[in-house]
């Protein structure tokens, strides 16, 4: 079993396939098992690095982290599997990691996928931190009252039965722990990014969220797509939070697509944002 080091923590990796590097960063509370809508037809094209954020999988726990330390993670697994450049792909606290990322060293990253998240500037709200006791209960409890992945809430309308179910079986063998998942959650509320550092990147990026979004709005995928300079923005209809089980041979097939284009030189800002379809407009 593959492991990386970061200053003293260990972060489980695995890659698969063959071909130009793809970094895979997951979202709060999930290991990286829960790539597995899209990770099969990535790997048939690329070489795909996954790891487990610290907190979850068979990575270690560390009582406090940054989304800052968070990226360095990301980076310290760049650097066990020998990978220099990549296209890098997260999905919602995994959106925010990867730009703090691309903040950090952009000549490391190749194209940027980033989705259901935002630019986390200081005035959006957060999980206030009495909420975070909420973790402290038995998992089937939490899951139950924050219901990010259950039903259409956290899918969308577009996610079928089956789809659901098979979820559900994934995240119900899904590590974490209630430590780490707590720290991860008090690195998102301690965490801000303004809109103008994010403008500073220039590395193709490719912008993804569900119409349907209840956790992440819909006008914060737009304002990112706005924001970076080399963007493109493509809204999948019908689908929530967890857009991959929702949309996952769409969403697949729209990141083949771009980095294919990214890797023959086609221009991403010649295909600019695209008209927003309505979405929510509550906070996260």
């Amino acid at each position: 079993m593959p492991f990386a080091h970061n200053n003293g923590v260990r972060l489980h990796w695995q890659a698969q396939g063959q071909g130009s590097p793809i970094l895979l960063v997951m979202g709060h509370r999930y290991s990286s098992a829960l790539w597995y809508p899209i990770l099969p037809a990535l790997a048939a094209k690329h070489r795909v690095i996954t790891f487990d954020n610290r907190g979850t999988g068979e990575s270690d726990t560390t009582g406090k982290v940054t989304i800052p330390e968070l990226a360095a993670d990301a980076l310290a697994v760049m650097d066990a599997a020998g990978v220099e450049r990549a296209h890098v792909i997260g999905v919602s606290m995994g959106g925010g990691i990867v730009l703090d990322l691309a903040l950090q060293q952009p000549e490391r990253v190749t194209s940027l996928v980033l989705g259901c998240t935002g630019v986390f500037t200081l005035d959006k709200p957060r999980m206030p931190a009495f909420l975070r006791v909420l973790y402290y209960l038995p998992p089937w409890t939490w899951r139950l009252l924050m219901p990010s992945r259950r039903g259409n809430k956290g899918y969308g309308s577009a996610a079928a039965p089956g789809g659901i179910a098979v979820d559900q079986a994934v995240l119900a063998k899904d590590r974490s722990t209630v430590r780490g998942v707590i720290a991860q959650a008090a690195a998102i509320a301690g965490y801000s990014v303004t809109t103008d550092a994010v403008a500073t990147l220039t590395m193709p990026a490719l912008v993804l969220h569900g119409d349907e979004d209840t956790i992440v709005p819909f006008r914060w995928g737009v304002e990112l797509a706005e924001t970076l300079p080399n963007s493109r923005f493509m809204p999948l209809k019908g689908a929530g939070h967890n857009f991959l089980v929702a949309t996952g041979d769409q969403a697949s097939q729209a990141v083949l697509t771009f980095i294919r284009g990214v890797e023959q030189g086609i221009d991403v800002a010649a295909n600019p944002v695209r008209d927003p379809a309505p979405g929510p407009t509550g906070g996260a």
